[in-house]
């Protein structure tokens, strides 16, 4: 089961600090998961430039230039943000019983563990 989904707030936890030009410390929400590359898309977080080639829409507008935008990031270089404290923590799974439509089902449900200290 995924730890890190579509949504969650997360915090760069590795990298260079903000004062040297990184981006650790950051929060911002996933806005995409890559499961196969263990990679994430934070918002707001390790912005790319992409020189894209000049072309024409139908309507006959220019595209190109140079863009910018997000860069996955590694997931081991993020931690979920504690919704209570708003610090970075890790993640636990709990089993609950779930009744709908009068059938009782067993599930996992993720969970925020204490956040003592930062990570």
């Amino acid at each position: 089961m995924a730890k890190i989904k579509k949504g969650d707030l997360v915090e760069v936890i590795s990298g260079k600090s903000q004062d040297r030009g990184g981006d650790r410390g950051k929060q911002g929400r996933v806005i995409e998961v890559f499961p196969n590359d263990d990679r994430v898309v934070v918002e707001g977080v390790n912005y790319v430039t992409k020189h894209v080639r000049v072309g024409q829409t139908q309507r006959g507008s220019k595209t190109g230039g140079i863009e910018t935008h997000e860069a996955p990031i590694h997931v081991s270089n993020v931690a979920i943000v504690d919704p209570e404290t708003k610090k970075p923590t890790r993640v636990g799974f709990r089993t609950e019983t779930v009744t709908k439509d009068g059938v009782e089902k067993t599930v996992r449900v993720r969970y925020a563990k204490k956040s003592g200290k930062d990570l």
